[in-house]
């Protein structure tokens, strides 16, 4: 028998039928039923006798423009942000110019220029993300061109400066990594060392950075300066 037999249903349903014929059962209580005065709201059809559309209507529209008033919020936090960003991004590039235009005027970098690309190069170390390498053996020691460039417009939109991409994709084969991975045979007995590297990710790509400034604790054949990088075919997270 139906569980809305008390409201008027006769029907007698198999077990198995009786979760779905309650959905449907027109005597249900609960049954959502869509409002005949003109409003378009669907209602239980138990509220219905109290349903009032004016009273729905205005709270319905209370409710979007809270809504509305909350995501007008997030868009100009947004557009706040960006236009932060902008202006960052702005300084820096200027920054960069400046530095690089001191180097092609003198040869002999002066001290503070020295000093103003190594914050600028540790700012942007520490904003990448901690990486951890899980299968060593993925590494990609002889990476091809059309690889290297790929990465070396991850690392130019991560915000890298430009010396410094140059610098560390020129390390991103094992021609120029230190003696300690430059053959097959050294990297896998030194193998057990890997796990002692400070590795940062590349953003969107399956490659790290091993910086020097990370990585003091590490013997001078296993880094190079200002770092190196490292691809890999999986295995990072």
């Amino acid at each position: 028998m139906c569980d809305n037999a008390s409201f008027g249903c006769t029907a007698i349903i198999k077990l198995e039928r009786l979760e779905v014929h309650k959905e449907e059962c027109e005597h249900n209580p609960k049954r959502p039923v869509p409002c005949e005065q003109g409003c378009g709201l669907v209602i239980p059809k138990d509220e219905l006798r109290d349903h009032n559309c004016v009273r729905e209507v205005r709270l319905m529209l209370q409710t979007q423009q809270h809504r509305i008033n909350e995501m007008q919020n997030t868009i100009n936090e947004i557009r706040r942000d960006i236009g932060l960003l902008k202006v960052n991004c702005i300084i820096k590039s200027c920054m960069q110019e400046c530095i690089r235009a001191v180097r092609l005027a003198n040869p002999s970098v002066p001290p503070v220029v020295e000093t103003l690309e190594q914050d600028e190069t540790i700012r942007w170390a520490n904003s990448l993300q901690r990486a951890r390498v899980t299968r060593w053996g993925g590494m990609i020691s002889t990476p091809d061109s059309v690889l290297q460039t790929m990465v070396r417009r991850a690392l130019s939109e991560s915000g890298c400066p430009p010396h410094v991409t140059a610098e560390l994709m020129e390390n991103a084969h094992e021609r120029r990594w230190p003696t300690g991975l430059s053959t097959l045979e050294t990297r896998q007995s030194n193998r057990r060392y890997y796990e002692n590297y400070v590795c940062k990710r590349i953003p969107g790509k399956q490659a790290v950075v091993v910086m020097a400034i990370d990585n003091p604790h590490m013997n001078d054949d296993m880094v190079l300066e200002p770092g190196l990088v490292m691809i890999f075919a999986h295995g990072i997270e």
